[in-house]
């Protein structure tokens, strides 16, 4: 199992980070769509050996069209190595944060994906581009914008429901569970995908060497578990065991504006069931059990890791 980590370092620090993971034995790093742009720090990490993704990086607020460039130009400069992980975010983040329309999500996302897919296509074949969908298209473009070499990057898509889980089947590459899971509520979304379509695991993870550790990961782990708990789009993941009246009232808390006050509405049984907190042993023997479907998997770690526990557990995760 190849264990990946995302890259959270200022772009001064990209260079040094991405080395210590390596050192670390991590199989690659990945970039989402945060306090900061994904694709720039992929760019300073691409000479590092490392297998790139973004992880995610919302997809309907950019043209398909940019993402095919910005895909090329780091497929190029990581000598093959790079995958375009998209999503679609929740309406709010693509309205009002971003300015961009949001009608029909999953069909949205299947269009920008096929979109994505065939301006690649056109520039590495020659082929005419003539695309024409509901909200894009793309049916021109010269040989002077024509990128050089072009060898296409896979489309990973994430999704959290079975219609978008359906989608990525049907168009992508290859799926991106999200790391608000349990292994129930994984066993639900993976149900009707077939063995041999490429998921890439994912895990809210707290590893840790010394009881110091464990304690700072455990506390910063309830965090995440507490604003995905409060997400209705995550809600499924508490409901696949029963704790639905949870998911009201972190929401509640939210509306509220207690955000300070959600960690402590997370009882113990929600974090050993959604997330995987101990020894490296003990994740390791985790990841396996949880992904044993998946080649690779990718750790949401809400706190810095140290490089000892990383290098344990992904020696043990092999």
């Amino acid at each position: 199992m190849k264990i990946d980590v995302r890259l959270d370092a200022a772009l001064a620090d990209v260079p040094r980070a991405v080395a210590e993971l390596k050192d670390a034995g991590v199989a690659g790093t990945f970039t989402y769509e945060g306090p900061n742009d994904p694709f720039l720090p992929l760019a300073v990490a691409s000479g590092s050996g490392l297998d790139l993704y973004t992880n995610l990086a919302i997809a309907l607020p950019r043209s398909p069209m940019h993402l095919a460039y910005l895909a090329q130009d780091l497929q190029r400069a990581t000598g093959g190595r790079f995958s375009l992980g998209l999503g679609s975010q929740v309406r709010r983040h693509v309205v009002d944060r971003f300015g961009a329309e949001w009608t029909k999500p999953v069909a949205q996302m299947r269009e920008w994906v096929l979109a994505v897919k065939a301006i690649q296509t056109s520039w590495a074949t020659g082929e005419p581009m003539a695309f024409e969908g509901e909200w894009t298209r793309h049916t021109f473009c010269p040989p002077l914008f024509v990128p050089a070499d072009v060898v296409a990057a896979p489309v990973l898509v994430g999704a959290v429901g079975p219609r978008m889980t359906a989608m990525a089947v049907e168009v992508a590459d290859g799926l991106l569970v999200h790391p608000f899971c349990s292994e129930a509520s994984l066993a639900q979304t993976l149900a009707g995908v077939p063995p041999e379509f490429p998921v890439v695991g994912q895990s809210i993870v707290g590893v840790a060497v010394t009881e110091e550790e464990l304690v700072t990961a455990t506390a910063a782990v309830r965090s995440l578990i507490a604003f995905y708990g409060s997400t209705p789009a995550y809600r499924p993941v508490l409901d696949a065991h029963g704790w639905g009246a949870l998911h009201e009232e972190l929401r509640q808390l939210t509306r509220d504006g207690k955000w300070g006050s959600l960690p402590d509405a997370v009882p113990d049984e929600v974090v050993e069931t959604v997330a995987l907190v101990g020894s490296p042993a003990v994740v390791a023997e985790g990841l396996r059990r949880r992904f044993a479907r998946c080649a690779r998997v990718a750790l949401s770690t809400p706190y810095p890791v140290s490089v000892e526990a990383l290098a344990e557990l992904t020696s043990l995760a092999r």
